[in-house]
């Protein structure tokens, strides 16, 4: 069963085409890679399919719902953790996490907690004022909160940008944990973050959907010797 099923999807803002009719299916438990150079679409892509924006046309299906007909339904099974940290700095980790547990009125909030503090292993920070955190931690407290309503469906949005290399292997271990049991849209500029994580990958070029594929696959069709060369391939179309 797809969890995603996207048809035509357009966004247009006055002359701009951001979006250009893209179709698109994702797997329930699939963890897809949305890639592509800064202006390509992909950003606008996940804001119209979280909900935060409308498409100009298309059709847009969550979980065999209509984003146009039930979007609040839509909303209550899906969860975004954007690229900027969002955590309130002079609150706790604990803090943040029952504040976010309030917002989604979670039943069992305490029980949800633990299960996330064991989850990320936030037990040593966990009555640490967010902002005295590193970058890793604040990262991995966000995505946390993030999971706060058991979402079926979660967008990561460049989740380990100007992480280090050791924050970002730990984060990457928590988002495999993640596959499987949720559906994942991740966009990174890492190269090698989409091939670990990604069971496929799609790239966008000024706002279409150009090519979507396994890692293998991809560096197969291109005839490259990695990943990051096929995408470079498949992005400027071979003119690199």
């Amino acid at each position: 069963m797809n969890a995603i099923e996207v048809n035509k999807l357009t966004k247009k803002y006055k002359d701009k085409i951001a979006v250009n009719g893209i179709d698109l299916q994702i797997k329930q438990g699939e963890l897809f890679a949305l890639l592509g150079t800064n202006g390509a679409g992909k950003t606008t892509t996940i804001k119209m399919l979280s909900g935060l924006i409308l498409p100009t046309s298309g059709d847009i299906m969550i979980n065999k719902m209509d984003m146009k007909k039930d979007t609040f339904k839509i909303k209550e099974i899906l969860n975004v953790s954007p690229q900027e940290t969002a955590i309130a700095p002079n609150l706790t980790v604990k803090e943040n996490l029952e504040f976010m547990a309030g917002v989604y009125q979670i039943e069992n909030k305490n029980k949800k907690i633990d299960e996330l503090i064991k989850l990320f292993k936030l037990e040593e920070v966990i009555n640490k004022k967010t902002k005295t955190l590193s970058g890793g931690w604040q990262r991995k407290v966000s995505i946390a909160a993030s999971l706060i309503n058991d979402p079926k469906i979660l967008f990561l949005d460049e989740p380990t940008l100007g992480l280090d290399v050791i924050a970002r292997k730990e984060l990457w271990k928590v988002i495999e944990g993640l596959k499987g049991k949720i559906t994942i849209i991740l966009t990174t500029h890492y190269m090698e973050e989409a091939e670990s994580l990604s069971d496929r990958i799609g790239i966008m070029v000024n706002g279409n959907l150009v090519d979507i594929g396994t890692s293998k696959e991809l560096i197969k069709k291109t005839k490259a010797k990695n990943f990051e060369d096929a995408f470079v391939n498949i992005a400027t179309g071979g003119e690199l």
